[in-house]
């Protein structure tokens, strides 16, 4: 039987990669199948008289009509917006042609249940391209592009870079119009999620005019971060409880749901239901899980318990969700308890999920139905129930009730009983789990009942306190004081915590010593830091705006056979103004004892951050932006530079990025971006070089926002590019001569070329028609441009929007003078 489960969540996880680490798990649940039970120690085993009863009950009809009810108001207003081809003025910027609009709202509140109806509406089939993904907490960038993909695809891509996802992202979206609902954001990390975001939404730039991006979030503030990085005015509908009306008309469509009778029939349970909708707090939510709990039983009796339940008196929809917990039979108590352990909006399917309680023993065989029956059965009343929705579990009040819970994404704190910080003391089996809202617990004390010590199985941690900046600096440090994790812990991140210093177990490597990844975040009075660089294992750190942060390790000691950071993958650094030095002042590092392991370097907004002695020897990507380093310095050695990605932008003191010597050792570089570098163009401190038989650099993408770079050490020497984007210059009016020549170095291995948001620019290079090997060329926000030269005979996709309107005039499909210029190229989009 073990190995019947083990191989059913092998096959379950093929459908999803992401769920990887839960195959994990499973694997150790076999190694250690003795404690499969007390994996649901709150529930006793189901007798198979309780599960005959489930089948016994009264036939249902059809499911709960699919009506929308009451929001028909706030349909009206998204379908009117949907209408207005465009919604605010247009300018030059990079989303010109898209419009924004987000809906607000509470848990419950039915947010995803109106764009669902929108979503499905004969309007959006004017619509080119429709894409639905649920965005959830903590989300990756890739995955969610490449959830993107498959909403207009229907399979899922298989690409692994970013680049390469943005590239196809862009590809499918070019010059179409396209609807996009972005489904349950969260906040998290302002500053981190408006860099993840700029990269998500970047490929949808070229999508065609009129296109529409909804969004559902709880928070006003990112709805605001949203527009922000889309550069538009923040629109939102808020949704409010529904009236109380709808609301008893909503109960009623599932507490009646299955019964044919005449509306004049149980009129007691009517009359019942229009005083218990009084308690509902007129959330949607609440009355669709409460109708169906008083449709498990049509029986005054029944209905007047829940009406009279204390839990109803407490005006909560936490405690709402908790009654519909507590009233489950044992059986479907097994079986919602296993789902817990899956994260947060995952999508199950049927057939699997009901496997998988068949092989842990849930489901007990029958005479009368097979046991896949009879799981299809239990998964089908769960779904009646309205138990299979992301605002469940994370709001059930008493949790810790649920001691063999295994992942609690997120536990919000309140100082209430049942959603206080010790609800967590007896959950010893979470491997999973984060707190929000810390600024609740009142003392050291309370902090100390978590124990979080005892959970001998966690292995992930996030605690969080919200954005208040009258905290009490002091009862933070206690209460992260107190919340020492285990030491079996490998991820750790925390947000926003106001305290100057270090908790003092973070000080000592030994009771952390197995971390492999750390995120702290919005720390805004943190000073110094934990000796990260003695930690053994650690593979990722993130640190992320902590302003007062003035060095990275502070008890580094060359004179000892010692590693700086000896695990260490990835270090990305943002918002840290204050950094001045990797180390305390006094301390040095030679050559080789830092980062030995460095794959991944990211540095934004570090302005005051001296030079490495040298970048690590295995790094294979570097992204520097807003820093103030005035060169790169490579290992002074002759053994290749393994560099696969170079990202320079905004740094306004670099004057050179390699040296002759240097050039020859860049075989890995793929993809190279440079943009606003002033200093770097004028000063032009690149050793001169003779094209040689050791200098051949081989790019897959170039992005530069000056021409003359092209003229410099290693890019004058180039061998092979394959895309070149030239973007963001309002001061290039034409291409020198020089730079024409270089193009026609890399007409043989050019296969697309970008011209994008260059506000002057008058005309392109003149020997684009010499350019062979090119098939894409997209031209975009390059308002002066007014000709075309003559293109390639080869080229398959022209794109052209946001250019002079004489051009589209000239070249316009209805009747343009020049359209015969371009009229051998098989895809052509010319927009305003």
């Amino acid at each position: 039987m073990k190995k019947r489960l083990v191989k059913i969540v092998k096959r379950a996880l093929k459908i999803d990669p992401n769920l990887k680490r839960l195959e994990e798990a499973v694997q150790k649940l076999y190694r250690v199948s003795t404690n499969v039970a007390s994996f649901l120690y709150l529930v006793k085993d189901a007798k198979q008289e309780q599960q005959l009863q489930l089948y016994r009950a009264r036939e249902t009809g059809s499911s709960p009509k699919n009506d929308l009810i009451g929001r028909g108001k706030e349909k009206k207003l998204v379908m009117e917006w949907l209408r207005n081809p465009s919604n605010e003025p247009r300018g030059s910027d990079l989303y010109r042609n898209i419009s924004l609009l987000s809906i607000v709202g509470h848990g419950g509140m039915g947010k995803t249940t109106l764009l669902q109806h929108v979503y499905k509406d004969e309007i959006t089939k004017e619509f080119d391209l429709k894409m639905w993904v649920c965005v959830s907490n903590n989300f990756d960038v890739k995955k969610l592009i490449a959830d993107m993909l498959e909403s207009l695809k229907k399979e899922r891509p298989r690409l692994e870079t970013l680049g390469a996802l943005q590239g196809r992202l862009e590809e499918e979206v070019m010059s179409k119009k396209f609807l996009l609902v972005l489904d349950d954001i969260w906040e998290e990390d302002e500053e981190k999620d408006k860099s993840k975001w700029e990269d998500v939404l970047a490929p949808l730039a070229s999508g065609g005019f009129g296109s529409k991006i909804l969004i559902t979030t709880r928070t006003d503030s990112v709805a605001l971060m949203f527009a922000n990085v889309i550069k538009k005015k923040k629109k939102i509908v808020i949704l409010e409880g529904l009236e109380e009306d709808e609301c008893l008309q909503l109960l009623n469509s599932h507490a009646f749901a299955g019964v044919e009778n005449s509306p004049d029939d149980h009129k007691k349970l009517r009359a019942i239901a229009g005083e218990t909708v009084k308690k509902l707090s007129r959330s949607p939510l609440a009355a669709k899980v409460i109708g169906a709990v008083l449709n498990e039983n049509l029986d005054e009796r029944h209905w007047r318990t829940v009406l009279e339940s204390n839990l109803l008196d407490q005006n909560s929809i936490n405690s709402i969700l908790r009654l519909s917990y507590i009233v489950l039979p044992n059986h479907l108590l097994n079986c919602f308890a296993f789902c817990c352990m899956f994260p947060q909006d995952h999508t199950f399917d049927k057939d699997d999920l009901v496997r998988m309680w068949i092989a842990l023993g849930f489901i007990q065989p029958s005479q009368r139905m097979t046991m896949e029956d009879i799981g299809g059965r239990y998964f089908d009343a769960l779904v009646k129930k309205v138990l299979f929705d992301k605002d469940i579990i994370s709001s059930i009040c008493g949790i810790g009730k649920l001691k063999s819970l295994q992942e609690l994404n997120m536990f919000d704190l309140r100082d209430v009983s049942g959603y206080r910080i010790g609800e967590l003391e007896n959950m010893n089996d979470l491997c999973k789990l984060g707190i929000n809202y810390l600024e609740n617990v009142k003392d050291a004390e309370e902090a100390y009942s978590a124990n979080l010590c005892a959970k001998r199985r966690l292995t992930d941690l996030t605690l969080c306190w919200s954005n208040t900046d009258s905290r009490n600096i002091d009862l933070d440090e206690n209460v992260l004081d107190n919340l020492q994790p285990p030491k079996c812990l490998r991820n750790l991140r925390i947000q926003r915590y106001m305290g100057a210093r270090s908790a003092i177990w973070m000080k000592n490597v030994n009771p952390i010593s197995n971390l492999e990844k750390i995120e702290l975040s919005i720390c805004s009075e943190w000073e110094t830091l934990p000796p990260f660089g003695q930690f053994p294992f650690l593979k990722s750190l993130k640190l992320l705006n902590m302003p007062k942060v003035k060095w990275l390790e502070s008890k580094f000691n060359v004179n000892d056979k010692y590693h700086a950071f000896p695990s260490l993958e990835v270090l990305h650094i943002s918002d840290l103004e204050a950094l001045e030095d990797w180390f305390e002042a006094g301390v040095a590092a030679e050559d080789g004892c830092l980062f030995p392991c460095l794959i991944k370097l990211a540095l934004y907004n570090c302005p005051k951050l001296k030079e490495l002695p040298s970048l690590p020897s295995k790094l294979k990507s570097l992204e520097i932006v807003r820093i103030g380093w005035t060169t790169l310095n490579f290992c002074s050695n002759s053994n290749p530079i393994p560099l696969e990605t170079l990202n320079v932008c905004r740094c306004r003191k670099i004057t050179s990025l390699l040296l002759a010597d240097e050039i020859a050792r860049l075989a890995a570089l793929r993809y190279l971006t440079i943009t606003k570098c002033p200093n770097l163009i004028s000063l032009g401190r690149y050793r001169e070089v003779e094209t040689t038989n050791n200098c051949h650099l081989i790019l897959n993408y170039l992005r530069i926002s000056d021409p003359s770079v092209l003229l410099m050490e290693p890019l004058r020497s180039i061998a092979s590019l394959k895309e070149l984007r030239i973007i963001d210059n309002d001061e290039l009016v034409s291409f020198p001569n020089e730079a024409e020549q270089w193009f026609l170095k890399v007409r043989s291995s050019l296969s697309q070329l970008h011209f994008m948001f260059l506000a002057s620019l008058e005309s392109l290079p003149s020997c684009l028609e010499s350019l062979s090997s090119i098939q894409k060329l997209c031209i975009r926000g390059v308002p002066m441009l007014r000709e075309l030269p003559n293109f390639p005979p080869n080229l398959e996709r022209l794109t052209i929007s946001g250019c002079h309107p004489e051009l589209e005039e000239r070249y316009g499909a209805d009747g343009g003078s020049d359209r015969h210029k371009i009229a051998h190229i098989p895809h052509i989009s010319i927009r305003p």
